[in-house]
């Protein structure tokens, strides 16, 4: 079957289609049908089946045969080690970390926060809870005790498992002091704590709140997989709201398990026994989807990796991985590729390996620049697959579906909507746009399976955030459009789209040609407040290592192809080079916050930010140009 076809059988009979996708998953008792759509606009799949995600992520592999096979392999750079566990050894660790939780006192409908770095054991935590039905919450490791008490106090763990430290390349980050902080500062108390000690930090354990990792599963009784029912929270993960508050985002077991089910086969094009590499974190939406569950779900052996895309060793690390482990999907953000670009421009760490395994690469996370994308065409000669989706909807939006058909690839396209997502462009008023008119992304209800149903005890800020503006659909806060041929692009976030003497430009088209310059390696543009024009836009630039040309030379060059190649209507003269860009630690460039120092407002700093000091140097490159003229 072709992907319209595929498409056209989900739009003709979304229900039939769901149901014959859920024939690949192992139910305890199956659905009555797919949608429950008795509460618009809250809509649930597959309420009143009875199911397992551990046993469909691991035991159901062990009984099928594939025991022996690796299920996890963990290699870790900062530490030169790799651990490999197999499928039977991973639901004997599993089910004993689950009896021991049993034995405390965890049960179905409990939540548990998972706060640990890359290593193996964070996953046997969320399968374990997951084996007991009760809900896990991982939050990113490192995060600031302010952040894990507020996420404590929104979801009142019963436990916290946690490890002792995390590495960064050069430096120990410590998880104990900082879960100390978090309980001290947050209301609720949980029961208890299980900590894992490394050996690079052994931290102090409080008698009588916490466990040693191992002493907790001593002579323990395994747990067996309790079914929950469909609609069941397999987990919360909080996303940054725009009040400071953080989102939990809730993921329905039965959802959850035949979408991701689906995406393994369908987009990523592997099959049980393959190798799959999500390089991401545990702690963000690609962690849960594609290092943890997806993978397992489909048989597939996934990688764990601790490491950075440069610095452990060197920008030749992610090749390593690949040709060592015979990776034939490897899935990262588009920012780690920068990264490498940067230091290796020619590739030549690339050349070094045997990437002969490796199929596809698929990038998302944020905007995939086409200079980014044709960089990783040239070196690796394989399809570099853009696809876009979001912590709320579990799994693709929009990819291209390798495993069904490999359509063209169309540079700076995320492709081509999935089955599930019916996306369209709507104008401030809710109508339809035309094709190749820029737009606000929505997608008409209901979501498809694995999306959420809702926000964890917050179903009045679910209804806010994403279904009054625009009612029948989900406001996805991008911007964009879809071409002819029914390709989408993803331009902005809507509030990315500025404002310039009344014409409405993307950010994201102004930072697709100052990325095409030869000397820059990655860049961000933001609109600033200006009293003519309203807002007008201003460019960050990173430079290729080993550029010593004067930087005044390069922004006139810059300046001169924004205005050759999108006009002088984008009223583009300011352009700053500076060392780094701001960005969380998933990755993402903080423009919003980029612009408050622009405009010297005051700003939250953002929780999620991976250095803040980066935030002075942007005042100071902003003060350059006559910006920032306070300190906010």
């Amino acid at each position: 079957m072709s992907y319209a076809d595929v498409y056209q059988a989900w739009k003709s009979d979304p229900n039939g289609f769901w149901m014959e996708q859920a024939e690949a998953i192992d139910w305890i008792e199956k659905p009555s049908k797919a949608l429950f759509d008795e509460n618009t606009p809250l809509y649930e799949w597959f309420v009143d089946g009875q199911v397992n995600t551990c046993w469909n992520a691991v035991d159901r592999h062990v009984e099928n045969g594939r025991g022996s096979q690796i299920a996890i392999i963990h290699d870790s750079p900062i530490t030169g080690t790799i651990h490999k566990i197999t499928f039977a050894d991973l639901r004997n660790r599993v089910a004993r970390l689950a009896g021991a939780l049993r034995a405390q006192g965890i049960e179905k409908g409990d939540r548990v926060i998972i706060y640990m770095p890359m290593v193996p054991e964070a996953l046997e935590a969320m399968l374990a809870c997951a084996r007991l039905g009760a809900i896990h919450s991982v939050v990113f490791g490192g995060f600031a005790a302010h952040e894990l008490a507020v996420r404590i106090d929104d979801c009142t763990p019963k436990a916290i498992i946690a490890a002792s430290c995390g590495l960064e390349p050069g430096r120990v980050v410590q998880y104990k002091p900082l879960l100390d902080g978090a309980i001290e500062q947050s209301t609720h108390k949980p029961d208890f704590c299980v900590i894992f000690q490394r050996e690079q930090e052994v931290a102090k354990l409080i008698e009588g709140r916490d466990h040693d990792w191992h002493g907790f599963q001593y002579g323990v009784e395994p747990a067996d997989c309790v079914p929950v029912a469909g609609d069941h929270p397999a987990y919360i993960l909080y996303t940054s709201g725009t009040t400071g508050q953080p989102k939990g985002v809730i993921r329905p077991t039965g959802g959850h398990l035949v979408a991701l089910n689906w995406s393994m086969k369908n987009i990523y094009d592997v099959g049980p026994g393959d190798v799959f590499w999500a390089a991401s974190d545990v702690g963000w939406v690609v962690g849960h989807s594609y290092i943890c569950y997806g993978p397992l779900i489909n048989g597939n052996t996934t990688i764990v990796f601790e490491g950075k895309p440069v610095g452990t060793p060197d920008a030749g690390t992610f090749w390593r991985v690949i040709s060592e482990h015979k990776v034939k999907s490897f899935f990262t953000a588009p920012t780690a590729f920068r990264a490498v670009k940067r230091v290796d421009p020619k590739g030549d760490f690339v050349r070094k390996y045997d990437l002969s395994a490796l199929k596809t690469i698929y990038l998302a996370g944020e905007r995939a620049d086409p200079d980014t994308i044709n960089w990783a065409q040239e070196m690796f000669g394989k399809p570099i697959i853009d696809h876009w989706w979001q912590t709320e909807t579990g799994w693709s939006i929009a990819a291209n579906p390798v495993g069904i058909e490999l359509l063209p690839i169309k540079v700076g396209s995320p492709s081509v909507a999935m089955p599930g997502y019916d996306v369209q462009i709507l104008d401030e008023a809710g109508h339809p746009m035309k094709p190749g008119e820029l737009g606000a992304i929505a997608v008409k209800l209901p979501l498809p399976p694995g999306t959420l149903p809702s926000l964890w005890n917050a179903e009045d800020r679910f209804r806010k955030s994403y279904l009054n503006t625009f009612p029948g659909y989900y406001e996805t806060g991008d911007a964009g459009m879809i071409d002819a041929d029914g390709y989408l692009y993803i331009m902005a976030r809507t509030d990315d789209v500025i404002n310039v003497a009344g014409h409405r430009l993307s950010t994201g088209a102004m930072e697709e040609v100052l990325a095409n310059h030869p000397d820059v390696a990655e860049t961000a543009v933001i609109g600033v407040s200006d009293p003519l024009k309203g807002q007008t836009p201003v460019g960050f630039l990173c430079l290729t290592n080993g550029v010593n040309r004067p930087h005044d030379e390069i922004v006139k060059e810059v300046v001169a192809m924004v205005r050759d190649q999108i006009g002088p209507v984008a009223a583009f003269k300011s352009a700053v080079v500076v060392d780094r860009l701001p960005k969380t630690r998933s990755g993402k460039i903080l423009r919003a916050t980029m612009v408050k120092i622009a405009d010297s407002e005051a700003f939250k700093m953002p929780a999620t930010i991976d250095d803040p000091e980066i935030l002075d140097e942007i005042r100071v490159a902003l003060q350059s140009i006559g910006l920032a003229k306070e300190t906010a």
